[in-house]
């Protein structure tokens, strides 16, 4: 992983605490560009630096993103970034598969910039993506790992057509690229190629086609990969086993369109007794643009507790 210059981060001299606004280009193991915003907490230096991972079709630059970010920012330095295929990065986007890599690259950084301790908190894709990067990369609570590795499924992805989760998705990753202390899902997915909803229906038409593929460059800013996965990425509800002991909060409106409320429960049991919070929203639609600042203020304060607290 690099800055615009190519130059890494972990050789990279910074201070102990970065106090100003930054905005980067990261490179990712894959040599994907990746464009990425620091905002240092309003309150002043802390340790905790919380990495946003955004949905699909979103950005840095997104209202709704910015929104969070300026609600996280009250509370902890914040970190935002656009997973390839969308804004100003590079490459095209894998919907969930090698995304793991762009949130690595994100967490790293945040650790090169001083920050002890890094969470992540994620949307709709960016909600499986921060299961599945907490799952294959670092060690739960503990201190930063090395750099990012390969991607989660080994391969370039697309969502075209249903499969068997297969073992290599589950050993493709070392454990490693920077570990988190703490993981927030929002209106994440279970489980891979859901059509059960007419949302999902219209999504997987927009990967899948290649006329829609065209309506997600054109009209939704979005780069889409048109291979499948292969193989078949580990799928969040697979993911979440492995992520003890960093503490987990999954959140989820009672009211999405995309995802009904099977899969938060199914990520909440996969978790294990007393190993994760569900927290189901009333009145709440989907991610990040459904997510009012009342919400997004309890994430933060979550976010902040101590482990073990």
């Amino acid at each position: 992983m690099s800055s615009a210059s190519e130059e890494p981060f972990r050789n990279a001299s910074v201070p102990l605490v970065t106090p100003g606004d930054l905005r980067v280009i990261l490179r990712t193991r894959d040599g994907v560009p990746v464009e990425a915003r620091y905002e240092p907490c309003v309150k002043g230096p802390g340790d905790t630096a919380i990495v946003v991972a955004h949905g699909f079709t979103g950005s840095v630059d997104r209202p709704a993103v910015r929104r969070a970010a300026g609600v996280f920012a009250q509370r902890a330095a914040v970190v935002t970034f656009s997973f390839r295929g969308h804004g100003r990065s590079g490459g095209r986007s894998t919907v969930g598969d090698k995304e793991v890599l762009d949130l690595a690259a994100a967490v790293e950084w945040a650790h090169s910039l001083g920050h002890s301790r890094v969470v992540t908190v994620g949307f709709s894709m960016g909600g499986s993506v921060v299961l599945r990067h907490a799952a294959l990369h670092g060690d739960g609570v503990g201190g930063a790992g090395g750099a990012g590795v390969d991607g989660g499924a080994g391969g370039a992805a697309g969502t075209g057509s249903a499969g068997s989760r297969s073992a290599a998705s589950r050993s493709a990753a070392s454990r490693s690229g920077g570990s988190v202390q703490a993981v927030a899902a929002v209106s994440s997915p279970a489980r891979w190629y859901y059509r059960g909803t007419a949302p999902m229906r219209r999504l997987h038409w927009v990967v899948t086609r290649p006329l829609g593929r065209l309506v997600g460059r054109f009209g939704l800013r979005t780069r889409i990969h048109t291979e499948e996965w292969d193989p078949v990425p580990l799928s969040p509800v697979d993911a979440v086993p492995m992520i003890a002991p960093a503490p987990l909060l999954i959140v989820h409106g009672d009211r999405d369109p995309y995802f009904p409320l099977d899969h938060p429960r199914m990520l909440a049991a996969a978790a294990g007794a007393g190993a994760a919070e569900l927290w189901v929203e009333p009145g709440m639609g989907h991610a990040e643009n459904a997510a009012g600042d009342e919400l997004l203020g309890r994430v933060g304060e979550w976010l902040m507790r101590p482990e073990g607290a």
